[in-house]
């Protein structure tokens, strides 16, 4: 069964970030869901998901400190270390590309990372029973498709190619998998994996609203774009809502 999930969430997330790569002339648009869907995600499916493995231990209150300290955390890593020498007057082109690509790969890493944490949520649910651990696989695959989507999103938007592109969907597309098959080795208490959904939920919530929203309507007409950004957002709460049934 295991194996047959672990199958499932690869292929999810590969087909996204596919779809994202060949429809790279419309990439405002995908931006622009991909933003929907990165927010989407962290209100709808990290959010709710940490306070119901955290919220007895540390508090509702708690974990959401603990979401706006992942959002301070990404904010102060884009501003002084990913983008560090962005307005210096000697930062030559180059310099800069270098710096986007650096962003990029960040938010590539980030999104891989909690793929990593799907796949452990996936293995440790399927340890307390069959019932659930197919509750939690399922919406963990509703979700796959869009984090491949916002995988090459953020390596094209910040000047990546299209192979670097490839090789951080590769490695977003097996993070489940290392994550389920890590499960056989340690153990992670529910009330620490809430603790780390909240901080990545505060990562999303700086990468949608600060990074790819912005971004996706720069030079492009708002109403599409918003469009898309809303139709993200609504995409991923349908699909966890029907996950969750």
């Amino acid at each position: 069964m295991l194996t047959i999930i672990a199958i499932g969430v690869c292929v999810a997330t590969l087909i996204g970030g596919i779809f994202a790569l060949h429809l790279n002339d419309k990439l405002h648009l995908i931006l622009g869901f991909s933003a929907g869907a990165v927010i989407g995600v962290a209100f709808f499916d990290l959010l709710p998901e940490s306070l119901d493995l955290a919220s007895q231990t540390y508090g509702a209150h708690m974990l959401l400190t603990v979401t706006a300290l992942g959002f301070a955390l990404y904010l102060i890593l884009d501003r002084y270390v990913l983008l560090h020498n962005h307005d210096t007057n000697a930062h030559n082109e180059h310099g800069e590309h270098d710096a986007h690509i650096e962003r990029g790969m960040f938010g590539a890493l980030s999104l891989s990372a909690h793929s990593f944490l799907d796949g452990i949520a996936i293995g440790l649910s399927f340890q307390v029973s069959t019932a659930v651990g197919a509750v939690v696989a399922l919406a963990v695959l509703a979700h796959d498709f869009s984090d491949g989507i916002n995988t090459v999103s953020m390596i094209l938007k910040n000047e990546g190619g299209r192979r670097t592109a490839t090789k951080w969907l590769l490695t977003d597309a097996l993070a489940p998998v290392a994550g389920i098959i890590a499960t056989n080795f340690f153990v992670v208490s529910e009330p620490q994996l809430g603790l780390l959904l909240a901080l990545f939920a505060g990562f999303f919530f700086y990468i949608g609203a600060s990074d790819l929203i912005p971004e996706s309507y720069h030079a492009h007409p708002m109403r599409w774009t918003t469009l898309s950004t809303v139709l993200g957002m609504v995409s991923l709460y349908a699909v966890i809502r029907l996950a969750g049934v």
